[in-house]
């Protein structure tokens, strides 16, 4: 839906972000470095909803996205979002795309404490443990 004004954009996003079936946004731009530009959307809004939604936001650490730059990890920060860094791996060799993913990271300030995968394996399993239990969808 590339083709949507940013107004309209950015309340789709907004609206999935609503969901309590949803943890994270991935691909927060769905831009393509060199090949495609980016939604029409308000960063800024999108993040705000996050956190009023209590959403996790990707910072997507391939080379051809690097989706969600350094300024947004900024503001994300400053607003209280949990950012996850993914290496967007289809293949075992692009796990090394973490590191890049690390280095925007820390370019934007994020500490560990704001990036949810900085967190053991248990952590990690009693966190989205926890967030199925509060989020979950319930069948009528």
């Amino acid at each position: 839906r590339f083709e949507l004004s940013g107004a309209a954009q950015t309340e789709r996003i907004i609206s999935a972000l609503q969901h309590p079936a949803l943890t994270m946004l991935g691909h927060p731009t769905g831009r393509l470095l060199t090949s495609r530009e980016g939604y029409n959307v308000d960063l800024y809004q999108v993040i705000d909803a996050a956190k009023r939604y209590d959403k996790i936001v990707e910072l997507n650490a391939n080379p051809r996205r690097l989706d969600l730059d350094w300024t947004m990890c900024r503001y994300a920060q400053a607003q209280g979002v949990l950012i996850s860094i993914n290496p967007d791996a289809h293949r075992l060799d692009s796990l090394r795309n973490t590191t890049r993913g690390v280095q925007m990271a820390r370019k934007g300030g994020l500490e560990t404490s704001d990036v949810l995968n900085t967190r053991s394996r248990a952590e990690m399993e009693t966190f989205l443990y926890q967030r199925k239990q509060q989020y979950s969808v319930k069948e009528t």
